[in-house]
């Protein structure tokens, strides 16, 4: 072997130049269109018009004094609303949906029944955590809107 044929050249230094820029763009690349393929998409039209009424609605949300829990039962999820003194709240409207917090591709929209303790829903659910973004009117037409979390354990379902 000679020495001249270990020699670092102008075209090995232009191989490895090339080849650390095309793994750092092919990286990026693919990092971008995982990032945009995954993004559910806005929750509010215009954030600046929704954040006006935040306060007067976060405060008649609270004068209910509505507690919200959420669980899964085998094939089932249950929606407990209770109000301050415990007692479970039928709603005039309830509206929900169930998925996950990272991409919308096991979005469900449960039909909730009032059982007269709870609402009960069929729902398919596998181990992990969910959120159940729910929207409940009271009878008095005030809108509760909550996200409740919903951790499914492994072997649960």
């Amino acid at each position: 072997m000679t020495t001249a044929s270990k020699q670092l050249t102008g075209r090995h230094v232009a191989l490895i130049f090339v080849s650390a820029f095309t793994v750092i763009i092919g990286v990026n690349l693919t990092l971008a269109y995982k990032a945009l393929s995954t993004f559910p998409g806005l929750e509010v039209k215009n954030s600046y018009v929704a954040s006006q009424h935040f306060d007067e609605n976060r405060t008649a949300q609270q004068a209910l004094g509505w507690s919200v829990l959420a669980q899964a039962r085998g094939d089932q999820v249950v929606l407990s609303i209770t109000d301050r003194a415990g007692q479970p709240v039928q709603v005039a409207e309830l509206d929900a949906t169930l998925g996950r917090a990272t991409h919308v591709r096991d979005d469900q929209a449960p039909e909730f029944v009032f059982d007269g303790a709870a609402y009960v829903a069929p729902a398919v659910l596998t181990p992990g955590n969910w959120n159940l973004r729910m929207k409940a009117v009271a009878a008095d037409g005030t809108v509760f809107q909550q996200r409740v979390i919903l951790h499914v354990p492994r072997g649960a379902t």
